[in-house]
């Protein structure tokens, strides 16, 4: 990704997703002269990014990004946002009284706090923007010097221009097409992805359509397989287990209240994650048909 976002920093001065937008990044002048200057017409040279901003932008479009999804995956690898009826060995572990054990645990619990302050802060720094009390949508693009602005007429003009004369005459001989293909290659690849991501996009939504339950084509063509395999059914209920009734629905037969992590046994029927556990635990069967029943077996329903 820094690669590509180089790339289009560097030849449309703007990144990836601003190019497919139609938008792109201007030095922030020092003097307002918008009026003079499209009186006058043209992109100045003021405008194009230098290294500097191309690179102060790289560490918000990469690094950044980069940054938080690692911080994510660090909080989720101590338990965080996980509740606890949703892991199966709910025991205790011992408490970690080590410095480390405790700057993860202060990492844990501060870093929703963090995350949430950040957001709130890009979100009203996004309403700022959108009642125009500020030029800027991110509150990090007056430390890099841009602003942001939609691509005119003279902005393609340039960028025709520019590759133009960066055309060089045909190579001549086998070695010397190779040099020039493998050098360009790279650039083409890069170019051409604002083109073939759409595309790539779109067929991959059509194959969804195509092959999902609900499309009109499924009733044009009929499976060489047969008709779908029904599933089995529950079996019936032992006359000495839990009675169940087949009127309430969502309820467990344990517990006699609303399911709470619904979790399926081997037999069919559903119950409590909780309920269940304890159960098969204590008996190694199916509470209703009285079916030996393993806890490996037990499988969660996610809805």
């Amino acid at each position: 990704m820094l690669f590509v976002e180089r790339h289009y920093l560097r030849t449309q001065g703007a990144s990836f997703a601003e190019n497919f937008y139609g938008l792109k990044r201007r030095r922030t002048p020092l003097f307002k002269i918008d009026r003079a200057r499209s009186a006058v017409g043209g992109v100045f040279a003021e405008e194009e990014l230098r290294d500097r901003e191309i690179w102060r932008s790289l560490l918000f479009l990469v690094g950044l990004p980069y940054l938080r999804a690692k911080a994510q995956d660090y909080f989720e690898e101590l338990g965080g946002g996980i509740q606890a009826d949703l892991i199966e060995d709910s025991r205790q572990t011992p408490v970690d009284d080590s410095w480390k054990g405790r700057i993860k645990r202060a990492y844990k619990a501060a870093y929703p706090w963090l995350n949430a302050s950040f957001e709130a802060w890009l979100l009203l720094w996004n309403v700022a923007y959108l009642f125009e009390r500020t030029p800027y949508y991110r509150p990090w693009l007056s430390w890099v010097g841009v602003d942001l602005r939609r691509v005119s007429a003279d902005d393609l003009r340039a960028v025709q221009a520019g590759v133009s004369k960066s055309t060089r005459p045909s190579p001549k001989g086998f070695v010397a097409v190779l040099k020039h293909v493998l050098r360009r290659s790279p650039r083409l690849l890069l170019d051409s992805l604002k083109v073939l991501l759409p595309t790539a996009i779109f067929f991959i939504k059509f194959l969804e359509w195509w092959y999902s339950p609900s499309s009109p084509a499924r009733s044009l063509s009929t499976s060489p397989l047969g008709p779908a395999v029904p599933p089995p059914r529950p079996l019936r209920p032992h006359p000495q287990g839990v009675r169940v009734d087949d009127v309430e629905y969502g309820v467990c037969a344990l517990c006699r209240d609303t399911l709470a992590n619904a979790t399926a046994f081997p037999s069919g029927y559903v119950f409590c994650y909780r309920c269940g556990h304890d159960y098969v635990e204590r008996h190694g069967r199916c509470p209703v048909t009285l079916v030996p029943a393993r806890m490996w077996q037990l499988r969660k329903i996610l809805v």
